[in-house]
């Protein structure tokens, strides 16, 4: 009888050879924590002696980890520590097979401030970054914790100390979520503050906060209700529309229609939690439809593989998304002519869950 079993592969070697420069310690981590990670990514054994890394295994997969440590080394000379989450994001970067280097991705520095650097942490944050540095009007489509606004501001706080633009403006429409606005305790100005908390938290992280109450007060940066954009025309501005999906069509329309000369417009939302009141379109989930093909207008839209917040926010919002998909499936399947939809993968899957 003929054994037709295929032979594991051979296992090839080969060392790797850190530049003197770099710390070890630094690139393997506390406890060679990176080294155990990289271990289980891949099927391979990696051996340290001094300097000098021996990795044993497949050969592409051999290839992959030499970029990866290449990567890290790389990123340790732009003088930013490696950190399990580096090592994450630069394996990801690697995996889409792009032309780009996951050390020019995590090492663009936008804005610097009290020691601390605001960077894109993902290929399609970056790009997102370059589609506000090549687009007039920019829209950034996506999850929660995916940086879209953070990476707005953090371009507008860089646009005024660069003297692109005179002002900031930031935006929010304030739309109830839960709660009556005309129920909540306190003055307008106290009843609208929450809704824009956000943004003030975000901009504390980018400008000395000290400093905030002055420029504030000379309109240097101004925080304010969607509702008080109406009638203006706003010259030499970055502008940012937050939680657009919560803009009805006329609003998005009335807001793009403040641009004025020498500005900037991005638009950030979550067209999933829309929070406007039943029946009621959100302008966020049209106005692509609207645009598309405009000159100097870019969309661009970030996913679950984007969450720079905590591991699980990523877990969820991609679980989400599954689920909104078979929910979308079985609709259909329901809404089709007897005998039409039935037995859709999608929906096999549903009931086996």
């Amino acid at each position: 009888m003929t054994d037709t079993t295929t032979p594991p592969p051979a296992r090839s070697r080969h060392t790797v050879v850190v530049p003197n420069s770099i710390d070890m310690v630094s690139l393997l981590g506390p406890g060679d924590a990176h080294l155990g990670f990289i271990e289980r990514a891949f099927d391979v054994d990696l051996h340290v002696r001094g300097n000098r890394i021996t990795i044993e295994g497949d050969q592409g997969e051999i290839a992959l980890v030499e970029r990866l440590l290449d990567e890290l080394v790389a990123v340790l000379r732009t003088g930013q520590s490696v950190t399990g989450e580096t090592v994450e994001r630069v394996l990801a970067i690697l995996r889409t097979e792009t032309s780009e280097r996951p050390a020019d991705v995590l090492s663009l520095n936008i804005l610097s401030n009290r020691g601390r650097s605001i960077r894109p942490k993902t290929l399609n944050q970056k790009r997102y970054v370059e589609s506000i540095d090549t687009h007039t009007v920019t829209f950034g489509i996506g999850p929660a914790g995916t940086g879209k606004t953070y990476l707005a501001m953090a371009k507008a706080v860089q646009a005024l100390q660069a003297k692109e633009v005179s002002r900031i403006i930031l935006t929010r429409p304030a739309v109830e979520a839960g709660e009556n606005l005309g129920y909540l305790p306190g003055t307008l100005s106290e009843k609208i503050d929450p809704y824009l908390r956000p943004l003030y938290d975000a901009l504390h992280d980018m400008v000395d906060p000290e400093s905030i109450p002055k420029l504030m007060g000379a309109g240097t940066i101004e925080v304010a209700p969607l509702a008080y954009m109406r009638g203006r025309t706003l010259n030499d501005s970055f502008i940012i529309l937050d939680e657009a999906q919560n803009t009805t069509p006329a609003q998005m329309k009335m807001f793009l229609t403040r641009l004025g000369f020498g500005s900037k417009i991005v638009v950030t939302g979550d067209v999933t939690q829309t929070d406007l009141p039943g029946g009621v379109r959100s302008g966020l989930r049209i106005v692509e439809e609207i645009l598309d093909g405009v000159d100097d207008i870019g969309f661009h839209r970030l996913t679950s593989a984007d969450v720079v917040r905590h591991k699980l926010v990523g877990k969820i919002v991609a679980a989400y998304d599954e689920w909104d998909a078979v929910q979308q499936v079985q609709e259909q399947s329901r809404s089709a002519p007897a005998g039409q939809g039935r037995g859709t993968s999608a929906e096999s899957r549903a009931r086996r869950r």
